[in-house]
């Protein structure tokens, strides 16, 4: 008895620490659960309190201001957003000045290669404008690699309905499941509904989120079947099917018109290297023809002819599918 007394005492402890250890790692975990829930629903990806508090004090960024008077906050935001970078439309500005300075001191410091104002303005927009093209790469490769792995998440959300999940329940397991960008983008679709969003509501936020066709027919295929009623996983199998045959189709569009984007890049960019090339080899050449006023009219005539020429081109290269 004595033996067996402190041994009970020793498994009842530890049974207690166990229970009490698992509890505190389950409220933990809920915890982790919900502020990933709503990180991933916020609308934007800056912190909300200091914008809310400005907001309603009056006293917001000047900058801010100023973009939402010339219309470009929501749209920077949105490129921001689709891009699936963490930056802000201040940080992006910034970034655009940075490097339009950055070109500034770099004919500062080799002013044999960069010689008159023009060559300096030129640069600088050109840098400046690094950031805005890069946030533009980054979201068309980023909607790239969506549309390529939509259709088999539509797959995987209508094999896990046929094995008798429901519709939400799927959206999660398929957010687990995939990679990004497709699994971020629904995992905010499910923590929105999950945190009481109308399914409508958070499927046109997706539609939002990512301008694809294929997305508009996902939002519109789940919205009428839960009007009218039917098979949801037949018709996200054969949604699927549909979107693969489009890729197919737009993969055959694409190599057919490469001769044509190929000869619209060689176009664009051989007057400005071969201009560059004779600013750095004789500037003298090219810059008696900047100071002349027919050479400027030539000079203006040929931008505004390239620009359109461009436009043609890509009119005609363009095939939607």
């Amino acid at each position: 008895m004595p033996i067996s007394f402190p041994l009970f005492l020793v498994l009842f402890t530890f049974v207690l620490l166990s229970i009490a250890l698992g509890l505190k790692f389950y409220e933990w975990w809920g915890k982790r659960e919900m502020s990933a829930m709503l990180r991933t629903a916020a609308a934007d990806l800056t912190p909300s309190g200091t914008d809310l508090l400005r907001d309603l004090t009056g006293r917001r960024p000047p900058l801010e201001v100023w973009l939402e008077r010339v219309a470009l906050l929501e749209k920077t935001k949105k490129l921001i957003q689709q891009a699936g970078v963490r930056w802000t439309p201040r940080e992006l500005l910034l970034r655009m000045v940075a490097a339009a300075a950055a070109a500034l001191v770099l004919s500062a410091l080799r002013p044999a290669l960069f010689r008159g104002p023009e060559i300096v303005v030129v640069l600088a927009v050109l840098l400046g404008s690094v950031p805005y093209f890069y946030l533009r790469s980054k979201r068309t490769r980023r909607l790239a690699a969506f549309e390529e792995q939509f259709p088999e998440a539509l797959d995987f959300l209508a094999r896990s309905m046929r094995a008798g999940h429901a519709f939400t329940i799927s959206l999660r397991l398929a957010c687990e499941d995939m990679s990004d960008p497709i699994g971020m983008e629904f995992r905010t679709l499910f923590n929105e509904q999950n945190l009481g969003a109308p399914l409508d509501v958070a499927l046109n936020n997706l539609a939002d989120r990512v301008p694809l066709l294929d997305v508009r027919f996902f939002v519109s295929a789940v919205v009428l079947q839960r009007q009218t009623g039917g098979n949801l996983g037949e018709i996200l199998t054969r949604l699927a099917q549909v979107i693969r045959e489009r890729f197919r189709l737009k993969g055959q569009v694409k190599a057919a018109s490469a001769h044509g984007r190929i000869t619209a890049f060689v176009l664009a960019i051989l007057p400005v290297a071969t201009a560059v090339l004779m600013l750095m080899a004789a500037p003298s050449y090219l810059l008696s023809m900047v100071k002349d006023p027919d050479g400027k009219k030539l000079i203006l005539g040929s931008i505004v002819g390239q620009i359109l020429g461009q436009m043609v081109i890509r009119k005609i290269i363009r095939i939607k599918v």
